[in-house]
């Protein structure tokens, strides 16, 4: 459940940022956003509840801003959802929670797959290649995981992503660029 890419959403590095999407509605980019923002906060948070908590906070927030232009909501939203999982990170660090193992999730499997089109082997080999995935990013330093996530997988462009993490172009540049070594590295011998 995307919403469509905007035109040159996939401009070589170094162009123009592209035109951000306009939206029907706030209740559309919400919908559109929403499942993608629970992966991205699932990945910094790696707890299903905190990362649906996290997601309805930034969603519940984002509807003080709906009279925004539609084309500032991608990254008011993402700079919203950031700063909570930044917020439930910290609070984690303060309760002293990162000593503790991490939570095993409730039925013990892995996240539920939509897509029942191909068979049993392919669905497996799906499930093992995301949950290997999902933990070498969860390996990353923060920034570095929140760089290729907003880069790649949301397919942000620099400027967008620069200005959800709140840095500039050239440490988006570096962080991604450090992330994708580290991930080759650690996914080389599951080719």
């Amino acid at each position: 459940m995307h919403a469509a890419p905007s035109p040159g959403a996939h401009a070589p590095a170094g162009s123009a940022a592209p035109p951000r999407q306009e939206y029907a509605s706030l209740d559309h980019f919400l919908a559109g956003i929403g499942p993608r923002a629970f992966r991205f906060a699932e990945l910094g948070l790696r707890q299903r509840d905190d990362a649906l908590d996290a997601v309805q906070d930034a969603m519940v927030k984002m509807l003080n801003y709906k009279d925004r232009p539609t084309t500032e909501w991608t990254p008011l939203f993402w700079r919203i959802l950031r700063s909570r999982i930044v917020d439930v990170q910290r609070r984690r660090t303060f309760r002293l929670r990162w000593l503790a193992p991490p939570p095993e999730r409730e039925d013990g499997g892995l996240p539920d797959w939509t897509d029942e089109g191909p068979g049993p082997a392919r669905v497996h080999e799906g499930q093992e290649a995301y949950a290997r995935l999902s933990e070498a990013i969860a390996r990353l330093p923060a920034r570095q995981r929140e760089a290729f996530t907003l880069r790649v997988l949301e397919e942000l462009d620099v400027a967008t992503t620069a200005e959800v993490m709140g840095c500039g172009e050239g440490s988006v540049k570096t962080h991604l660029s450090r992330a994708r070594a580290t991930l080759q590295q650690q996914l080389e011998d599951w080719r």
